[in-house]
């Protein structure tokens, strides 16, 4: 008790409410350790607005002269509301954690190990504190020796300016782009091993190949993965029962360009020495972080289109998404935009009756980067064929936009804009079945209603969402409520295994792509057997 007395019983109160609000269900299972930091973070952020709304009170005026009786008495009933709340809780989220579980199809956990987040979340809670408790002393040992020479208000607005410059300039310059330079150099470093069981290709339809302009040790780790993928035209025919091409794969890597527009370049002229140009669909493809292009995505294009296509994609960062999507969301906007202008610029030459169908696609970091090069959806209808949009980040624009201006009664996880004209929504293939016209180009928006990178928003600290206000996708737990600040560091730690879950579920988007592409597409003759042939033989 005496311990406890050292800090605001107000504080401690509704650090108590943010730790049972913490507990409850969010989007997808997390490890206990992460849950820990969730929920310290969360104590701490309520023991802070405890302590600030104390302070308003008092400076309002309001000083009640409690006795030392009363005080006693108010203490111990904190402390017997902790001692029950903690625990049930504490089993509550376990219970939630286990729902969510099989929710998404991965298996239990021990529940015991909820009992080390109570350990682990007060400490984290502790060093939050004793940060802040540091830097509240440094501004009043501040604001005493600048009150020798002004008055005591600006002593105090002085030093309180000085601190916040100096914890930016710690934070910013000697944390952030000192770990950022690290993580840089690391990463790159990295980039120049391949992965196990990737070879150089041999076909000229690829880049890296013996006869490509872009050297194989330059395309980088993710960019030699891509290259050295995908199915043979054998393995289409066998699957779509159609005869088939070679699919065609243009990619630059980070270094070999000085920009992205050279990068960018370096890809045109890939897609000249192909013979992409004479395909029948191109599609223009925006990386994740270092190089990434989803498999799933880019192998069910090629299946369902019968090969005869030409992916044209870059590495513009050594950095991975996740530092990428914190650390520098500048470059893949820029990426994006040199990508497609280069290729829309080479593609325009063309006459009209011998161009090929132009697409896009891109996820997470990519679809941020590949939409970027579109005003608008009237943009992207107007100068493409269609496209598909995986896991898009909720800062994405027009995706931001387009989600805006809904039609109205359709919900914020799936809209429909314009009566799905050319643009739709799906968190499954049959989702983009609306009853009404869909006309030509098309465009879907591939999102899971659990998926964390779609609604991660810093609007989560503050305002409720429309998509949890709204009904709850059915691969979200009913049980998720809005919570101020404690919401936002929920879906925070879901993002980190977002992609630990089956596919259907977070940002995991696997070959249900072949049904989308299929509708994007539209190939003459095909099927929804087709489709499931494509389906199994991706997931077999």
């Amino acid at each position: 008790m005496r311990h406890l007395a050292r800090f605001h019983p107000v504080g401690l109160a509704v650090a108590l409410l943010s730790f049972m609000a913490s507990m409850t269900p969010s989007l997808l299972p997390r490890p206990w350790y992460l849950q820990s930091v969730a929920t310290g973070i969360s104590v701490i952020t309520g023991y802070g607005l405890g302590c600030l709304a104390a302070w308003a009170v008092r400076r309002c005026g309001v000083h009640p002269a409690w006795t030392a009786q009363t005080k006693r008495i108010g203490w111990w009933i904190l402390a017997g509301c902790a001692v029950v709340a903690i625990p049930i809780f504490l089993y509550l989220g376990a219970d939630n954690q286990q729902t969510i579980r099989d929710l998404v199809g991965v298996p239990r956990a021990e529940r015991a190990l909820y009992i080390s987040i109570l350990i682990l979340s007060l400490i984290v809670a502790w060093i939050l504190l004793s940060i802040g408790r540091g830097l509240r002393r440094g501004t009043n040992a501040l604001t005493r020796f600048i009150d020798r020479f002004v008055p005591l208000p600006v002593a105090r607005l002085t030093a309180l300016v000085i601190v916040i410059a100096l914890a930016v300039v710690v934070v910013n310059g000697a944390l952030y782009r000192g770990v950022l330079s690290i993580a840089e150099s690391t990463a790159e470093a990295s980039d120049q091993s391949t992965a196990e069981g990737v070879e150089q290709p041999q076909l000229p339809e690829r880049s890296g190949s013996p006869e490509s302009t872009q050297a194989w040790d330059s395309l980088g780790r993710e960019g030699r993965t891509f290259v050295a993928g995908g199915p043979t035209a054998e393995q289409i025919s066998a699957v779509t029962g159609a005869p088939a091409r070679s699919p065609i794969r243009a990619y630059a890597g980070r270094e070999s360009g000085a920009d992205v527009d050279e990068i960018a370049a370096n890809v045109v002229a890939e897609l000249e020495r192909t013979g992409a140009f004479d395909r029948a669909v191109l599609a223009v493809v925006t990386t994740t972080g270092r190089g990434w292009v989803n498999a799933n995505v880019a192998n069910s294009f090629e299946y369902v289109a019968g090969g005869d296509t030409a992916i044209a994609s870059m590495q513009y960062s050594f950095l991975p998404s996740v530092l990428s999507f914190i650390a520098d969301r500048e470059t893949p906007k820029l990426a994006g935009q040199a990508l497609f202008e280069a290729v829309y610029a080479a593609w325009s030459t063309r006459p009209e009756d011998q161009r090929p169908k132009l697409v896009t696609f891109g996820e997470s970091l990519g679809a941020f980067g590949g939409m970027s090069a579109f005003a608008s959806a009237a943009d992207m209808t107007a100068r493409t064929d269609g496209g598909l949009w995986v896991g898009t980040p909720n800062f994405a624009q027009p995706w931001g936009h387009i989600t805006d201006h809904r039609d109205p009664g359709s919900p914020e996880r799936q809209p429909v804009y314009r009566d799905g004209e050319h643009v739709r929504f799906a968190s499954q293939p049959e989702d983009v079945e609306l009853g009404t016209t869909w006309g030509a180009p098309r465009t879907v928006f591939w999102q899971h209603a659990s998926d964390p990178i779609v609604w991660w928003s810093f609007d989560l600290l503050l305002h409720q969402p429309d998509w949890l206000r709204e009904p709850l996708g059915p691969d979200v737990d009913p049980g998720m409520r809005w919570l101020p600040f404690v919401t936002f560091w929920q879906v925070t730690m879901d993002m980190v295994f977002s992609t630990d879950v089956p596919s259907g579920f977070g940002h995991t988007y696997g070959a249900e792509a072949a049904y989308l592409w299929a509708d994007i597409l539209q190939p003459a003759g095909w099927s929804v057997e087709q489709s499931d042939r494509v389906f199994d033989a991706m997931t077999s």
